[in-house]
């Protein structure tokens, strides 16, 4: 009897966090309101909450107080993001609506330079993702991140969570149609984004070799990118040791730091045009 009191007052003590969530709706306090209640159904260490919009910078909409925007978050958003696998995964909308990073990551993601200089310093053990399509273009993220002390997700909770979405989804949305207004005036251009990732090593690599040198940064092994693109491994390491040498280059991570001054030299390019 004692055990159906405690299940009685879980179920209850859940429906008044959702009320209260729900009254915040069509209040910029939503998205803290959602951080306290999914709080309630699995535990995290961080939660941030981002729209993607194809290249665009990706707008926070949690945390906003930038005393919570640790220096590796901006570094994330103002430029790693091109190489994060959630980032990819919803270009290439090859995601689940409820996941964790582990399963959507590229077999040698802990690999990269993107890893080592960006994301490790998250300094998370697991990382579950919510993903929520606002409209055509747009799409939201939210990420809980658990740090060793926690350890990774139980089931228990990555069920809850997954039980929860579709309401997650229609109030997450339903927020998003009362205040997209006072985020978008936000929006970074995607142009130099969108020009730096078609364009880096152009002039210097075959088309062929910029395909596989983005496939390289984001973190996928030699075999995965063969599976990829339907192509031999023994192909696959000719086209990176060529890359290397027409890039002057003998590691990830300079290849990496490469693209990145290709980026800045663009954004500094574009922001010229504009100032004309």
């Amino acid at each position: 009897m004692q055990h159906k009191y405690s299940q009685d007052n879980y179920a209850a003590s859940g429906q008044r966090d959702l009320a209260t969530l729900i009254d915040h709706i069509r209040l910029r306090s939503f998205p803290h309101a959602l951080a306290e209640y999914l709080h309630s159904l699995c535990r995290f260490d961080t939660m941030l909450m981002v729209t993607f919009k194809k290249s665009f910078k990706p707008i926070i909409l949690y945390p906003t107080d930038p005393a919570e925007q640790s220096p590796t978050l901006h570094t994330y958003v103002n430029k790693a993001f091109i190489l994060d696998p959630l980032f990819n995964a919803i270009q290439n909308s090859e995601i689940p609506a409820v996941s964790r990073l582990i399963e959507i990551a590229p077999d040698s993601f802990e690999t990269t330079e993107y890893y080592q200089s960006c994301y490790k310093n998250f300094d998370l053990v697991d990382e579950i993702n919510l993903v929520i399509e606002l409209d055509n273009s747009i799409t939201c993220a939210i990420s809980l991140g658990r740090k060793s002390s926690l350890g990774t997700i139980t089931r228990a909770e990555l069920n809850r969570l997954q039980e929860i979405y579709p309401v997650i989804n229609s109030l997450v949305r339903q927020f998003w149609i009362s205040q997209s207004q006072e985020y978008v005036q936000y929006e970074k251009s995607d142009g130099a984004m969108k020009q730096a990732l078609s364009s880096f090593g152009s002039g210097v690599l075959t088309r062929r070799e910029q395909e596989i040198s983005g496939l390289i940064l984001q973190g996928h092994s030699s075999k995965a990118i063969a599976n990829m693109l339907n192509i031999s491994l023994g192909t696959v390491k000719v086209h990176r040791k060529n890359i290397h040498t027409r890039l002057n280059t003998s590691t990830q991570s300079e290849i990496f730091t490469l693209f990145l001054a290709h980026l800045n030299e663009l954004e500094a390019a574009s922001g010229n045009s504009l100032s004309a």
